[in-house]
């Protein structure tokens, strides 16, 4: 979508303009990692009006591969506006005009699928489901078990907004259940599904190999299969360490426990100063992704999540610059007692050399979000 930032807080109805920008759950993704020095594949639909061209432009303009995106010359490209505050907060409004876009008329007749499979992984989203029973259709269809696709991950990503005029509870539920890694945030499970805790979400998600909760500023868990391989580089957790456990009536102390049927790893969340929280959960999944790319182990791989979304949690907009990998990597690789005093300001990705500024522990923000080397997204 093209998105639309108020220069000034309020409510919409009293913001005088905005600025335009790009967002879309999948295409963020794709970015961050292209950004990093992934091979991205960014699969989708838009109108061939100006908001078209605009949004392949950015998107290429971030090393992203868009020629397999289509143009449809009857249906324009989707936009919305959002106000400048926190989506936890009451203050914050979103205005979706994405009903009869380009992007809800995809189906998999639509797509080339050997492209869409071309990758290491594909990545969808629940927000694409929400879309037209057409896109529903479509993420039936690539969301199937079959023999040779690549590694599917599944960001539940709900946006209540988008599902008004249907329950989203067993789509996004299906959906999930076809994954091989799936990412969702302990808020969302209890809204779309009534599920309370991230144990009470890794029963009733028995079937990816990963499943990562996120569960707000206190961190995230992941939940690893060990009665199936899936053959494509998840590794054992190892000695994994991490904090402070699981949810209320979890046993976890040391970060890395056992659970039914697998392992979990839990890894608290980052210290930053908040600027914006959009984009901070599409970033944690490119953070992650990109460490599963490198076959890094488990805890490490959420703390590149922790720490990309920690970019964005600095960084106004959608898409905010992630930390080179370098960079990454020395801060993944901190003891647990320095990943804990780690605090990270707005601009912090740029200090290759000096690295962030490790203090006492302020103000705790929310570094997990709250929406190969190819990576494909469609949207």
């Amino acid at each position: 979508m093209v998105t639309f930032l108020p220069q000034l807080p309020g409510r919409l109805a009293d913001v005088p303009s905005f600025d335009r920008a790009i967002g879309g759950a999948e295409s963020n993704v794709a970015c961050t990692l292209a950004r990093t020095g992934h091979t991205a594949r960014w699969i989708s639909r838009v109108g061939t009006d100006g908001f078209g061209d605009h949004l392949l432009a950015a998107i290429a303009g971030c090393g992203v591969d868009v020629t397999h995106v289509r143009r449809d010359p009857l249906r324009p490209t989707g936009i919305y506006f959002r106000t400048a505050g926190d989506r936890a907060t009451d203050t914050h409004e979103v205005a979706y005009y994405r009903a009869g876009s380009a992007a809800s008329a995809m189906t998999a007749a639509h797509l080339d699928l050997d492209a869409v499979h071309s990758g290491r992984i594909l990545h969808l989203s629940g927000i694409t489901a929400a879309l037209s029973e057409d896109c529903l259709g479509l993420m039936r269809e690539l969301t199937a078990r079959r023999p040779g696709r690549p590694l599917l991950s599944f960001d539940v990503n709900y946006r209540p907004g988008l599902w008004r005029e249907r329950s989203p509870a067993q789509e996004l539920l299906e959906l999930a259940r076809g994954a091989d890694l799936v990412f969702v945030g302990d808020d969302e499970a209890r809204d779309a599904w009534g599920l309370h805790g991230a144990r009470a979400i890794s029963a009733a998600l028995p079937e990816p190999d990963l499943l990562v909760v996120k569960q707000g500023k206190g961190g995230a868990t992941v939940f690893q299969r060990t009665t199936k391989t899936s053959g494509r580089g998840d590794d054992a957790a190892g000695t994994a360490t991490g904090g402070r456990g699981d949810d209320a009536g979890g046993t976890a102390t040391d970060g890395l426990y056992d659970d039914a049927g697998g392992t979990a790893t839990f890894v608290p969340s980052l210290d930053v100063d908040l600027v914006a929280a959009t984009g901070a959960g599409d970033a944690f999944a490119a953070g992650f992704l990109s460490a599963t790319l490198r076959a890094l182990p488990v805890r490490t791989r959420i703390r590149h999540g922790h720490l990309w979304a920690a970019a964005a949690l600095t960084a106004p907009g959608d898409l905010a610059t992630p930390p080179g990998r370098a960079h990454a990597d020395r801060l993944a690789d901190l003891d647990d007692a320095a990943w804990g005093r780690l605090h990270l300001g707005p601009g912090w990705t740029a200090a290759e050399t000096s690295g962030s500024r490790v203090e006492a522990s302020g103000r705790r923000a929310d570094a997990s979000g709250r929406r190969a080397d190819e990576e494909v997204g469609t949207r």
